[in-house]
């Protein structure tokens, strides 16, 4: 199960399967999308506010996401707003 708007882990797993080389270019493009604005959406939203389902999930990825691209933490939000200069100014 998901919240509104964001997939969910049938889904996602559904997608991790099927190797690339078996996806169309339109399917591909479909995943980067949604798999983009599922991040956006798992960096704004608080996980105390998610389905119990949904914040394991977002936690698994976010873990996912340091362990491959290396992180320094905070959401997607807050990397944002800082990018911009509007982040908290300790």
């Amino acid at each position: 199960m998901s919240d509104a708007g964001r997939k969910d882990f049938s889904t996602k797993a559904k997608e991790a399967v099927i190797p690339d080389s078996s996806k169309s270019t339109q399917s591909k493009v479909s995943e980067t999308f949604t798999d983009t604005g599922d991040k956006l959406a798992r960096g704004a939203q608080p996980d105390h506010d998610k389905s119990t389902g949904q914040e394991i999930s977002d936690k698994f990825g976010r873990s996912k996401d340091r362990e491959v691209h290396g992180s320094s933490g905070g959401s997607v939000l807050d990397k944002t707003k800082n990018a911009l200069g509007l982040g908290d100014k300790h």
